[in-house]
């Protein structure tokens, strides 16, 4: 149903085809007819499979979850091959390791601040903050076309395709004023008159001429100008995800999580941050909705309502724009000082009127009651 989920089972089965061959010296068909016809039997093969994987690497283990995740391709590979596998029998012959929950690491909107000003290229920090403003997945930001942007809306916004969305559905995402100008930068930068570097198809050499590159609203934004068609999401992400790799080992922030090939902070850790951010704010189901989660069937609001919500969001999804933030801020301390400075006189009242009726008291001129 899934071109990715195909391709990810396909990694999962591989090790398992590589298992047969080594232990069994079959292919996965033949090992396949020979568990149906009962040879083997199919609970102490998917038991010696795991073993199996957790031996397969000593410098760098797999993880509990991915382990347990091929064991699951496996056994639902069997079983749609007719292999009849009972669940309570695989639980007590199958041991599998518990599988260990990580504690992310969570950015706060300082680090954020730190991470995009640390980006050297255009492209990467433009990114970076599409995933810090939006909470979009990464997959889901490079898909963004041109004709995708709103950019003469209030707020501007961008439709995201629902081929490239986890829950299949098209969702339409607003921008703060700070994303739509850093988006504009960008595009101004792609699409700027300079010298493109290319191969003659005729003679295999290297050409190089000067060119403006025409925008076309089928072009991918994150894409790298190109003569032909966009390139594949997969290699714009390997591309784009070396480049903010090497930028984090460049700052000091590249660590890895324990034994695992996963960096602490990775481009979901800007999801968090925006799903987190929201919710603290006090607006739980707006987050759900913002970051293109499901949420409550019963959460329904107008694009007006959704709008004004946004708008009180919009100053802690900015990340460089010190001039409104300094602003917003000194109001919000003028007005502080202005509300210390009545209490405090308040107080003085109180302390002087109650200077006054003790007076009184001491003079004989009032009777306490």
């Amino acid at each position: 149903m899934n071109k990715s989920t195909a391709i990810i089972y396909r990694d999962h089965l591989k090790p398992f085809e590589s298992f047969a061959t080594n232990r069994y010296d079959l292919d996965l068909d033949s090992l396949v007819i020979n568990i149906l016809e009962g040879k083997y039997n199919v609970y102490s093969i998917l038991s010696e499979f795991a073993s199996y994987l957790q031996d397969l690497n000593y410098n760098r283990p797999l993880s509990s979850l991915t382990l347990r995740n091929r064991i699951k391709a496996v056994k639902n590979f069997l079983e749609f091959n007719d292999v009849e596998i009972s669940d309570n029998k695989f639980k007590l012959k199958v041991r599998l390791p518990r599988a260990i929950k990580k504690n992310k690491e969570a950015l706060t909107k300082d680090d954020v601040r730190d991470i995009i000003l640390a980006c050297s290229d255009a492209r990467l920090k433009t990114y970076l903050m599409c995933l810090a403003a939006t909470g979009m997945r990464a997959v889901e930001a490079l898909s963004i076309r041109l004709k995708d942007i709103n950019f003469d809306s209030n707020p501007a916004g961008v439709n995201i395709r629902g081929e490239f969305t986890k829950t299949k559905q098209d969702r339409y995402i607003y921008m703060t004023s700070e994303m739509a100008q850093q988006l504009n930068e960008w595009l101004d930068y792609k699409y700027r008159y300079h010298r493109s570097c290319y191969i003659d198809k005729n003679n295999g050499k290297y050409k190089s001429e000067y060119i403006t590159p025409v925008r076309k609203p089928d072009d991918l934004v994150f894409a790298i100008y190109r003569r032909s068609n966009n390139p594949h999401l997969s290699a714009m992400y390997v591309d784009i995800a070396a480049a903010y790799a090497k930028m984090l080992d460049r700052i000091g922030r590249g660590d890895r999580e324990d034994n695992n090939r996963r960096r602490k902070i990775t481009f979901n850790s800007f999801r968090r941050f925006v799903k987190s951010t929201i919710s603290d704010l006090g607006f739980g189901d707006y987050s759900e909705w913002f970051i293109g989660h499901a949420g409550s069937t019963y959460y329904r609001k107008s694009e007006k309502e959704k709008a004004q919500l946004f708008a009180k969001i919009e100053p802690y999804l900015t990340f460089l724009d010190y001039s409104e933030l300094e602003a917003r801020g000194a109001d919000v301390v003028t007005k502080l000082q202005e509300k210390d400075k009545q209490i405090e006189a308040l107080t003085k009242k109180q302390e002087q009127f109650e200077h006054l009726i003790q007076s009184l008291i001491d003079s004989g001129q009032l009777k306490p009651k």
